[in-house]
């Protein structure tokens, strides 16, 4: 099993930036495939960005592309996501998640993770 831990959010005005961070534990030899996914009230879980364990590749929802930036310590087990130019509409609970398997085309699926954190916040005001 693997446990997925999430830390960083709060509370920032448009324009600011955080940095969340997702840490593992458990049989962490047990995924390939990282993941940042975010939802708001009343919305769908949301693919915000990737990235493979294995050759670094990472890809990132339209929305967020140039403002935020996936990156993963193999050393640390640690997945993080640097948030910058915040907007109101990336107002959303953060979930890190992982999969067994290498990262896949339809990675913005939540179907694809086995594996998930418990989220952070994150509040952007205008």
């Amino acid at each position: 099993q693997v446990q997925l831990v999430e830390s960083g959010g709060g509370s920032v005005q448009a324009g600011g930036s955080l940095r969340l961070s997702c840490q593992a534990s458990g049989w962490t030899n047990g995924y390939l495939c990282m993941a940042w996914f975010r939802q708001a009230p009343g919305k769908e879980r949301e693919g915000v960005a990737t990235t493979s364990l294995l050759g670094k590749t990472t890809y990132y929802a339209d929305n967020v592309q140039g403002r935020f930036t996936i990156s993963h310590d193999n050393a640390k087990k640690t997945l993080s996501l640097q948030m910058d130019s915040l907007k109101p509409e990336d107002s959303a609970k953060y979930y890190c998640a992982a999969a067994k398997f290498g990262c896949q085309p339809a990675w913005q699926t939540p179907s694809q993770y086995d594996y998930w954190g418990q989220g952070t916040q994150v509040d952007v005001s205008s």
